[in-house]
């Protein structure tokens, strides 16, 4: 289940760990724009891709720890495949990080969930991909895992990784001294309830059930519930690890659900507009479902959504319009966040 986001919630310029400011993140061409929420004083020197790649590089380093080659090799290579082949943007755990920052919190309460709920996304996508669900071959432009180990260890390896992440955030998350107990509690039920029978699983029901190809109401439910649950819980895990308040913890969860749903709807219209490249898809695109100018009208209305939940963070912040720049090689769209 893709769920994904290509915005972010960031930090202040002055974070200790920030990189100096160099190019912005993606040249030209400038097709469609999004909402972030960065420092007001600071936002003109705010230096996405330095912050974006420091992180990544920071995460990819712990996941490969994470993750050894053990016995069963097969299952673990499996998994490590699944988690570190090149591509992936790393969005779920940086929009964590950058969740937990936002609201006062330092990095390091919010990197082992961040780096678990990588391996949840990791582990959503083994089997969304599987024959019996969306029988994609390709993820991120190489061999899916079930196509390079079988899908009888594909399986495994999902099934694996789910428990590894919720190991992951209980023995290494800096509690009592960052976190409480308590807030670690709250993040693994926030998991646990996003990826869940009534979170993404239910996305992928529907899915297969043909909900996407229906109407509106119907198609906002597939991306609600596929999309938009990953990118929310992402959000409200980085809240709860910086410990915003209640009222800050329910503007991060609306604000993550929609940019999910955002991140898709803006996939669909750009896929259409390259006319269909980039990811395989087992059912019809929104673009498909509703068509393009409406489909163009939701990309602006949940842009207005998202900065509008932005705003409740008070005129500490100031909005920005980051431009949501794909690159276009050969015909073909790299994405924001792990297609």
């Amino acid at each position: 289940m893709a769920a994904a986001f290509p915005f972010l919630l960031f930090p202040k310029v002055s974070s200790p760990k920030m990189p100096p400011p160099s190019s912005p993140l993606f040249p030209k061409p400038r097709p469609l724009s999004l909402p972030f929420r960065c420092s007001a004083a600071a936002a003109p020197a705010f230096d996405l891709r330095g912050y974006w790649a420091s992180l990544i590089s920071e995460i990819e380093a712990e996941l490969d720890s994470a993750v050894p080659i053990r016995y069963p090799e097969s299952v673990h290579k499996a998994m490590r495949h699944s988690v570190l082949s090149g591509g992936g943007k790393r969005a779920p755990p940086i929009m964590c990080i950058a969740a937990c920052e936002l609201v006062g919190g330092h990095r390091s309460a919010a990197f082992p969930a961040a780096c678990a709920l990588e391996m949840i996304h990791a582990a959503s996508l083994v089997h969304d991909d599987l024959p019996c669900m969306d029988a994609a071959s390709i993820r991120r432009g190489r061999p899916s895992t079930h196509a390079l180990f079988g899908v009888d260890m594909a399986v495994l390896a999902g099934d694996a990784l789910f428990p590894l992440a919720y190991q992951h955030i209980v023995a290494l998350t800096p509690s009592p001294d960052l976190v409480s107990r308590v807030a670690v509690l709250r993040v693994l039920a926030e998991i646990a309830r996003a990826v869940g029978s009534t979170g993404m699983a239910a996305g992928q029901f529907l899915d297969l059930s043909g909900a996407s190809c229906g109407g509106e109401e119907d198609v906002v439910l597939v991306l609600e519930k596929k999309f938009g649950e990953m990118a929310e819980c992402s959000a409200v895990c980085g809240g709860l690890l910086g410990s915003a308040s209640d009222e800050e913890l329910e503007a991060l969860r609306r604000y993550g659900r929609t940019m999910g749903v955002l991140y898709q709807l803006v996939d669909d219209v750009l896929m259409e507009s390259n006319g269909g490249a980039g990811k395989l898809r087992s059912n019809a695109s929104v673009v498909t479902a509703l068509g393009m100018e409406r489909a163009l009208e939701m990309v602006e209305e949940l842009k207005t959504k998202a900065k509008h939940e932005l705003e409740r963070f008070g005129d500490k912040y100031g909005d920005k319009d980051a431009e949501f720049s794909p690159i276009v090689v050969e015909q073909k769209l790299i994405l924001l966040i792990d297609g």
